[in-house]
């Protein structure tokens, strides 16, 4: 049987060459802010209501910039289950704060790669492609 993506969307926020990401409560995995897209929302608005429940920005989906596309193996599932995950560019001066979810923040660069699942060391490759971080 083949299992259906999971579709998600996340939001790179880039500072001095680092991106955001966060670890849950209890865990040591890397991860992008961000999460599954429901019914009724576009990728954008997935990514900025994520953005608000777990490290508490407020972001606007029509300002978010849609950078790339992730399709790899889902962290976590079983074999063949894929992520699709749509990275945003957010910008905010706010800081950044755990939710409760969250565990922790983490600027990170490509050297942070080891501390990824697969999805998220992508991510990493594509923003230093573009220039964006370390």
């Amino acid at each position: 049987m083949i299992l259906p993506p999971l579709l998600v969307s996340a939001v790179a926020l880039v500072r001095d060459r680092r991106v955001l990401m966060v670890t849950a409560r209890g865990r040591d995995v890397y991860y992008m802010p961000g999460g599954k897209v429901d019914a009724g929302e576009s990728a954008a608005q997935a990514a900025a209501r994520e953005a608000r429940e777990e490290v508490a920005l407020i972001l606007d989906a029509d300002e978010l910039t849609e950078l790339f596309e992730v399709r790899t193996q889902a962290h976590g599932e079983p074999d063949g289950r894929m992520v699709h995950m749509t990275v945003f560019r957010g910008e905010t001066t706010a800081e950044p704060e755990p939710s409760a979810e969250v565990g922790a923040i983490h600027w990170v660069t490509t050297a942070d790669a080891d501390r990824c699942p697969p999805a998220g060391r992508a991510v990493l490759e594509r923003l230093t492609a573009l220039n964006l971080i370390d």
